[in-house]
């Protein structure tokens, strides 16, 4: 089986209410169930939620010396918002939990499958 990454992406700006709790309550409830689902399945391998971009810091090396600066590391519209990492049997089966991803998110979803160091 190929592991791939579902990455979770948000919209900076996006013009949206703050969810309600009960909106809230669904949401969890939506993700919940497709989290149980993925592991029943046996694909769920690792999942999270990251914190706004504007949290992140990044760190480089210029002419050796390791610098730090406040992230996020590209300037855009969408950053990552969240990932799952899951095993699939191919791009079809990884694209179906990718469809499951965005219906219980509302987010699109980017899909990729992880290189083997036999393949680099």
């Amino acid at each position: 089986m190929t592991q791939y990454l579902l990455s979770v992406h948000s919209v900076e700006g996006e013009a949206r209410d703050p969810m309600s709790k009960e909106e809230m309550r669904q949401f969890m409830e939506r993700v919940g169930v497709l989290e149980e689902e993925m592991k029943s399945a046996g694909a769920w391998l690792f999942g999270g939620a990251l914190h706004e971009a504007d949290t992140a810091t990044v760190v480089r090396v210029s002419d050796g010396e390791v610098l730090t600066t406040d992230g996020p590391f590209a300037e855009a519209k969408e950053h990552l918002g969240g990932f799952y990492i899951i095993e699939a049997n191919d791009l079809d089966a990884a694209l179906a939990w990718a469809s499951k991803t965005t219906a219980a998110v509302s987010k699109p979803i980017e899909v990729r499958p992880f290189r083997h160091v036999s393949e680099a």
